[in-house]
């Protein structure tokens, strides 16, 4: 099915409910292909959290024709890359190479998606690999202090939960956990194979129904129901380190949320790049900080706006004041016509860059499938940028910076730092 012809979409559904997405780019001489699977770290029941992620690594360490250095070894030859995360939301695995080299890049990402064998001697060796990936995250301030927000705010949701899991966790998983976990998450329903670049559709199409056609069908996998918010304050004193590193957060719309653009704008006005007001007020005008951004975290039905900043202990209250001194104009004042439209460029500049490459325009194809169901041309998303006006941003803002849902993390050498709700007004 032609999704649409300015971008050169096509879409078919395989028999099992498998989706396979193309974009076409004549001009290109590579291809990027990624599998999708519909569910992360947020499906995880609390024993067996971190075993998406798990798995993803697992997948790397050899299938039942190849090993570990033979999928390295053929990757190499032919000058691709192969790679893969996983998300709260999803796990993606990816292969860029050359248009010619498709069908050998197209037999190794497949293989080790569908055959993985998970033996035990390669499941202790990267146990270890993986707890020295959480020990790199807690050794690292502004990655720790997310982490610590996160699990705070969504207190006791799957979406809390850290993607890398805890020591505790993962020192438990076993193969018969990840065998059965395989089984439940890749199956035809729960998978979206997306590709942007030089290629024809239906050829692809073809080969990949031929790799997938036995593989079960199925339905896409829920995982629990939204979250409720925690405006919760936490101070964690940690004396190893020179400055304070702030994560002051609220709940923000979903991704599919009407009015997602207004939220951008307000996101970029505020805290998205060297000519936001955070950045100007708070490292310009006064040199508090080093760093400072806002960033949103949208989901399938929640999600939330964040602010960083690492700072010194004795300034840690006044540079908490003076964000939520911002909140507070962005609620009680409509942004001047000239912010306003250099916000809108600054996002539509960094959409259409973020276009560029075919990597870029295979996961943007894949995400607008999962949470979408529905494709959007440049030019439309484009358009609902520009109908964005002061009055709406305004109203988000009042919507959004409410001081009862405000929750603050704060850590490092505090030195008898105090914050109490009281003082989180704007």
């Amino acid at each position: 099915m032609t999704l649409n012809t300015e971008r050169n979409l096509r879409r078919t559904v395989l028999p099992n409910g498998l989706i396979v997405l193309t974009e076409r780019m004549e001009h290109l001489r590579s291809v990027a292909m990624g599998v999708w699977i519909k569910s992360g770290s947020r499906c995880e029941p609390a024993e067996t959290n971190g075993i998406s992620h798990f798995v993803e690594h697992m997948l790397f360490k050899g299938t039942r024709s190849r090993s570990a250095q033979l999928i390295a070894r053929e990757m190499d030859s032919i000058g691709g890359n192969l790679d893969a995360f996983t998300g709260k939301e999803t796990i993606c695995f990816n292969v860029k190479s050359l248009s010619d080299h498709v069908p050998i890049a197209l037999d190794i990402l497949t293989d080790l998606v569908l055959n993985p064998v998970f033996a035990t001697p390669d499941i202790e060796r990267e146990r270890g690999v993986i707890l020295e990936e959480i020990k790199i995250d807690e050794d690292n301030p502004d990655v720790l202090v997310h982490e610590l927000f996160t699990q705070s705010f969504w207190k006791g949701h799957p979406l809390g939960k850290p993607i890398l899991g805890t020591t505790e966790t993962v020192a438990r998983l076993d193969q018969g956990q990840l065998f059965a976990y395989h089984g439940d998450r890749f199956h035809g329903g729960n998978i979206v194979f997306s590709a942007a670049g030089n290629l024809d559709h239906d050829l692809f199409a073809e080969a990949v129904a031929k790799k997938f056609s036995n593989l079960a069908g199925g339905a896409t996998l829920h995982e629990l129901a939204a979250p409720l918010p925690s405006a919760r304050i936490v101070l964690r004193n940690k004396k190893a380190l020179e400055q304070v590193q702030i994560c002051l957060g609220v709940p923000a719309p979903p991704i599919t949320d009407q009015n997602r653009y207004a939220t951008l704008i307000l996101n970029t006005v505020l805290g998205g790049g060297m000519s936001s007001r955070l950045f100007q007020t708070i490292r310009e005008e006064r040199g508090m900080v080093y760093s400072i951004f806002s960033d949103l975290s949208p989901y399938r039905d929640t999600g939330t706006l964040c602010v960083y900043a690492g700072t010194s202990a004795g300034k840690v209250l006044e540079v908490v004041d003076l964000i939520l001194a911002e909140f507070r104009k962005l609620k009680d004042t409509p942004l001047p016509q000239d912010e306003l439209t250099r916000a809108k460029d600054q996002l539509k500049g960094n959409i259409l860059l973020g276009l560029e490459s075919s990597n870029s325009r295979m996961a943007n194809l894949a995400r607008q499938e999962m949470y979408f169901h529905q494709f959007f041309s440049v030019d439309e998303v484009i358009a609902r940028i520009d109908l964005v006006d002061a009055s709406q941003v305004q109203a988000m803002a009042q919507r959004l910076f409410d001081p009862a849902r405000i929750a603050v993390t704060l850590l490092g050498r505090l030195d008898g730092v105090k914050l109490s709700r009281a003082r989180l007004v704007c």
